[in-house]
């Protein structure tokens, strides 16, 4: 739709010169004239609005690169073509007083009677605009209500048809013991309805881990999925990864954690939506703030499939030397070591050729052996003189149980925590939960840091902010240039909050969450609703050039413009109704960006054509103020007398 926008302003007005009776040239000249101006406002305001988003650093700074070139290449050749090949097109062509058809007659009636509409009600509008304003204003201010009710989240989850189930078992567990809880959880995952196949790998993606596995799960396209009995309709991805969550849960000594890669984002991470570390000097103190951490966050119905790096309870046989002991029977700490690195770890001694393969022949203790630590303490070394030692007499030897592994950040101890998003809420709900969660559990001295997917989500949209703010400015310079006044492009620019209003309006009605996506809709809004005000403010001020008061000019030029602003605006939402329609795979990140854009133009089309002549009509004012005090020089009067040429005041119309 916005790339058609010039497009359409310059064809209604030569259109519209047709319809006053010039010739086809005549009034491509005219009409093409008339409107480059507002065109070329217009086409300015909306690359100054991206010019910003262009430039913001990190992941989404990449990704609105892009998007900020294509869009403002797309809008600055449209203009071209808007302002070269349709006035020409059109000077070839007789469109205003070719044979009308029903439904021209229809459509040219509706907007004969739109304006007279319109007319009747814009003249009490300027009769009471301070009302008109405040009544706006109200509006604008009351919409504040519904930003927070309004779920925010950096990406919205989508239908992939595919997801991850992460499983343990307690650490410690057997290769044995994992592998047979994971067939377990292959028949759940296989029997559910709608599992189109899967991959399970035991010891997670590298193998490392013999307490831990995957399930990677492929599901029937939406449409090809069986019409769940209950529901009436076939599930969701997220719908049957809740199910599968619950019936896996149900197998003894098995952990499950579910993940969907939709929600990963554009992070490195883990992928959660909910992800941070928690920090602090001492281990022991640190570790027992985040075991009650863990504990509320299980208990809160923000979070689910909540999980830790922290993982205490690994089985390990310490084998310390007794030193003097060792060094009284001649047998040194270096032949202890080798000792125990080959029987227990292994000591590779040959090779074998089977077939065309080559393996490696490797000797060390059975496995009951290994895992028993008196029969460590049988194993015998040889000291100086080649003397065998019992091993029992030169090391102590135990078992005890110790972390998997004991991570910094920024050279600090920290332990991460990541976790899904309860069913029902949003990742802004969460991450400020668990904000409210470590600032009361954790003790001074500690503190926690977002990192991942929940990182990125708080960065983005302080950047994105800043990015619409910086690109208001830009937009308000370009303007003042355009027209060469300070009032006017304050006048253009109070669409913008309108549009806000509608978008916010529009995303909390239909349940839609403020993410990246809806961004992108907001961002196209606040380009696209200022055309509308430009056409207003351009052709009124046509008007006053030409020797009319402002209210006159307003009264003839908004119902003039009332057409084109009615085309631009249909032409926007029509193109935004296919994304707002949800079909397809991949209609959730498309949804909210057509919701936003057409909740945005329907509220600041309607609220445009009242407000902004409302406070063009004040704005004015201030306007002539300041020319007021730049009355005409006698000589420019004394060369006026001469000339026969007029002088025109913007309020007052002919002074000489």
């Amino acid at each position: 739709g916005i790339v058609v926008d010039d497009a359409i302003m310059v064809l209604e007005n030569i259109v519209r010169h047709q319809e006053m009776g010039k010739t086809p040239l005549q009034a491509a000249r005219d009409g093409a004239k008339e409107i480059t101006s507002a065109a070329l406002a217009a086409t300015l305001a909306i690359i100054a609005i991206f010019i910003p988003v262009v430039f913001m650093k990190g992941i989404i700074g990449k990704f609105f690169f892009q998007f900020g070139i294509t869009m403002s290449v797309a809008v600055g050749l449209s203009l071209i073509e808007a302002l070269t090949l349709t006035p020409m097109r059109l000077s070839k062509l007789q469109v205003a007083h070719t044979r009308e058809n029903a439904f021209t007659r229809t459509v040219n009636r509706s907007f004969k009677s739109l304006e007279k509409v319109y007319l009747a009600i814009l003249r009490p509008t300027l009769r009471h605009r301070w009302l008109t304003i405040l009544a706006a204003l109200v509006i604008f201010t009351g919409s504040f209500a519904i930003y927070p009710k309004l779920k925010k989240e950096f990406v919205p989850a989508q239908d992939q048809s595919m997801f991850l189930i992460r499983l343990q078992t307690p650490l410690g567990s057997s290769l044995q013991l994992t592998n047979e809880k994971m067939q377990e959880a292959e028949k759940k995952v296989v029997s559910y309805p709608g599992v189109l196949r899967y991959y399970s790998a035991v010891g997670g993606f590298g193998g490392g881990d013999v307490n831990s596995g995957i399930i990677f799960v492929t599901l029937a396209e939406p449409p090809d999925r069986p019409v769940d009995a209950k529901l009436g309709r076939r599930q969701r991805q997220q719908e049957i990864m809740n199910a599968l969550r619950t019936e896996i849960s149900k197998i003894s000594d098995l952990k499950v954690v579910m993940q969907d890669f939709s929600t990963r984002g554009f992070t490195a991470q883990r992928g959660f939506p909910v992800e941070f570390t928690v920090r602090g000097p001492d281990w022991a103190k640190l570790t027992q703030a985040s075991e009650q951490l863990l504990e509320k966050m299980k208990k809160s119905p923000y979070f689910v499939d909540v999980d830790t790096d922290y993982q205490f309870g690994q089985p390990e046989l310490q084998v310390t030397p007794k030193r003097q002991a060792a060094q009284a029977h001649g047998v040194s700490v270096e032949s202890i070591g080798k000792v125990v690195n080959a029987t227990i770890g292994g000591l590779k001694v040959g090779k074998f050729t089977e077939g065309s393969r080559r393996n490696d022949v490797r000797v060390r203790l059975g496995e009951k052996f290994r895992q028993d630590t008196k029969s460590v303490k049988e194993i015998y070394v040889r000291n100086q003189m080649g003397e065998l030692v019992n091993l029992s007499e030169v090391v102590d030897v135990k078992q005890i149980d110790t972390l998997k592994s004991i991570t910094r950040r920024d050279r600090e101890r920290a332990i991460s925590i990541f976790a899904n998003v309860g069913q029902g809420y949003s990742q802004d709900q969460s991450l400020k939960e668990i904000q409210k969660i470590a600032d009361e559990t954790l003790p001074p001295g500690y503190h926690m840091v977002p990192s991942g997917s929940a990182e990125t989500f708080k960065e983005s949209f302080s950047s994105l902010f800043f990015a619409l703010y910086l690109g208001i400015i830009v937009a308000y310079m370009v303007l003042g240039s355009q027209y060469n006044s300070f009032v006017h492009p304050f006048t253009v620019l109070l669409a913008l909050p309108f549009s806000i209003t509608g978008a916010w309006i529009a995303l909390y009605i239909f349940g839609n969450s403020l993410n990246i996506y809806s961004f992108i809709g907001l961002i196209l809004l606040m380009g696209i609703v200022k055309k509308n005000s430009i056409l207003l403010v351009d052709f009124t001020n046509q008007k006053r050039r030409q020797g009319m008061d402002k209210t006159e000019a307003l009264l003839e030029a908004c119902p003039q413009r009332l057409r084109p602003i009615l085309m631009t605006s249909v032409a926007t939402i029509a193109a935004a109704i296919p994304p707002a329609l949800g079909l397809g795979s991949g209609a959730e990140t498309r949804v909210p960006m057509a919701i936003v854009v057409i909740g945005g133009m329907l509220f600041s089309t309607f609220l445009t054509l009242f407000v902004v002549p409302s406070a063009y009509s004040l704005m004015a004012r201030l306007e002539w103020k300041k020319k007021s005090k730049e009355a005409p020089a006698p000589a420019a009067l004394e060369e006026s007398a001469a000339t026969g040429e007029k002088l025109v005041s913007p309020e007052k119309g002919v002074v000489a």
